[in-house]
């Protein structure tokens, strides 16, 4: 039973640090801190073997995942769905045309191997990050408005992430595009929608998931990214500064498309700076759920995900500080005139 006892042991270590180590609070995030420990110190030195890194174990964790996230959205958080739901839409569109088209030019930009590619491009697919909606409140934005988008994002999913694939990747994906899109319908949207569900007629998992939801979304997923990272310590360590250039400028190109799309459209500044991140960050764990799914557990599509999960949260908490000290300078300037 070594494996159960490694799996306990690594969420454990996830857990308490998702709940000593609130983003809203310090505004930064332990998916940075838990990646780096798995890079530096891998997970198999702790007792655990990073060949439990299967399709099962993974969309284990992704559905738990999605049930405990889609459990923490309170319905007062999806009001932009119903009174401006055009400004979704405007989101959603924008993440699902520009992100895949970033991804898929610097693909045909910088040489690199085809499953490479493939990473990069799947990181421009998957939905927003459910992170951002944490970091959005840290930037003061649109709260609601993130949930929004994000939520938005993952129902369509098994909709657009197929679709954006077949045109972009269609003869890498061509076997298993019907595959994702039931595996994202049935792994990613169905547990969102009960979660969300439960939450509001069914007590107990109300009570639960606003005790432990995040804590057990966090753990989880840390889980996912760490598992990975270790897995492919060596092939991370050895990626080339050219690799990590072609996944910044996807997040870069995200947050300038969400920043300006939000300004040419007239959006309020807390909207503005929502959709900014909303854009930039997408659910890399996502795709490297997908990676694997589509190419087997040994792929290196998995680590441009992988590393694009901690860069994303990274320039995402970068991006969030500054604009909460701007808001304070602005504050404290007020004050002064008054």
């Amino acid at each position: 039973m070594k494996w159960y006892r490694s799996i306990l042991s690594w969420l454990l270590i996830t857990s308490s640090i998702s709940l000593f180590w609130p983003v809203e609070r310090v505004g930064f995030d332990p998916f940075v801190i838990t990646s780096l420990i798995s890079l530096v110190t891998p997970i198999d030195q702790l007792g655990f073997d990073p060949s439990l890194i299967t399709k099962i174990a993974l969309w284990s964790a992704i559905v738990l995942t999605m049930f405990s996230l889609g459990g923490l959205v309170r319905p007062e958080e999806l009001k932009p769905l119903t009174k401006r739901p055009w400004w979704v839409v405007l989101g959603v569109m924008v993440q699902v045309l520009v992100m895949p088209f970033a991804a898929w030019t610097v693909t045909r930009l910088v040489p690199m191997e085809p499953e490479m590619a493939l990473g990069i491009i799947l990181v421009g697919c998957v939905p927003g990050a459910m992170a951002s909606n944490v970091l959005t409140n840290t930037a003061g934005g649109s709260v609601a408005y993130s949930v929004s988008l994000t939520s938005a994002a993952t129902v369509l999913s098994p909709l657009t992430v197929p679709a954006v694939l077949w045109v972009l990747a269609r003869q890498e994906t061509q076997n298993s595009l019907a595959q994702s899109a039931v595996l994202l319908a049935t792994l990613v949207t169905l547990p969102t929608i009960l979660g969300y569900v439960s939450s509001i007629y069914l007590e107990p998992v109300r009570k639960f998931l606003k005790a432990y939801g995040s804590v057990v979304a966090s753990a989880a997923l840390l889980w996912i990214i760490s598992v990975v990272i270790a897995a492919n310590r060596m092939s991370l360590l050895s990626v080339g500064s050219i690799i990590i250039s072609a996944l910044l400028f996807v997040n870069i190109t995200g947050y300038l498309a969400g920043y300006f799309v939000g300004g040419l459209c007239r959006l309020p500044a807390s909207y503005r700076r929502a959709l900014t991140l909303e854009i930039g960050m997408q659910n890399a764990g996502l795709g490297t759920a997908l990676s694997v799914s589509i190419l087997g557990a040994g792929t290196t599509a998995v680590i441009p995900t992988a590393v694009y999960t901690f860069g994303c949260m990274l320039t995402g908490t970068v991006l969030a500080v500054l604009w909460q000290r701007r808001d304070l300078k602005q504050a404290i300037r007020d004050s002064e005139m008054d």
